[in-house]
């Protein structure tokens, strides 16, 4: 079964998150926030080392309940400063809670944060043609568009970078590469939506 150049076959763990979710159209909110969470505290290292704490995220982080980290207070970054479920960047943590506050007030403006986020690429995903690693872009004019207005809305760690990674995790943007086996069960799931 081939699967994209940067999937590391030896990661079992890895090769499902590329088989099962990287890439496939998110339009659930709080699925949303998590990889808002995850890919922010992500910034400066690999997707592994953050994909490996994701079940400590979601203890730390009540389940990805945007509602209820928006209401975490001081002591509770200084809680989480000490767990070692997540990475304890103090920055990013309070990152997090901060970005939890601006991802309610798009959802109240806009009536859900994925109602907000697909207009950035028209509501269907983008369809990049890539072969090897070196034709994957870092990021593409709407994650630069999508990174500018989030800053303009008090979300922080969430640059141009971060966020095209946010837009390939979510399914804003199809890039499996051409001889993936996943490029094309996506493409028919988009095509039948």
């Amino acid at each position: 079964m081939i699967r994209c150049p940067w999937v590391d076959p030896a990661k079992p763990d890895y090769v499902r998150y590329h088989d099962e979710e990287w890439g496939v159209p998110v339009r659930d909110d709080r699925t949303l926030f998590e990889y808002l969470v995850l890919e922010s505290a992500q910034a400066g290292l690999s997707w592994y080392t953050v994909l490996r704490k994701r079940e400590g995220y979601r203890a730390a982080f009540a389940g990805f309940d945007p509602q209820a980290v928006a209401g975490f207070t001081p002591a509770e970054v200084e809680r989480l400063m000490t767990d070692p479920g997540i990475i304890r960047n103090r920055r990013k943590i309070e990152a997090a809670i901060g970005n939890a506050r601006a991802f309610l007030r798009v959802r109240e403006s806009f009536g859900s944060f994925a109602e907000y986020l697909w207009r950035f690429v028209d509501g269907r995903p983008i369809v990049h043609t890539l072969r090897t690693l070196t034709d994957y872009p870092v990021t593409i004019a709407q994650s630069d568009a999508l990174a500018r207005d989030l800053k303009s809305r008090g979300f922080a760690f969430l640059g141009p970078t971060t966020c095209y990674a946010f837009m390939q995790a979510t399914g804003l943007v199809n890039d499996h590469s051409l001889d993936c086996f996943r490029r094309s069960e996506l493409l028919e799931t988009s095509a039948g939506s």
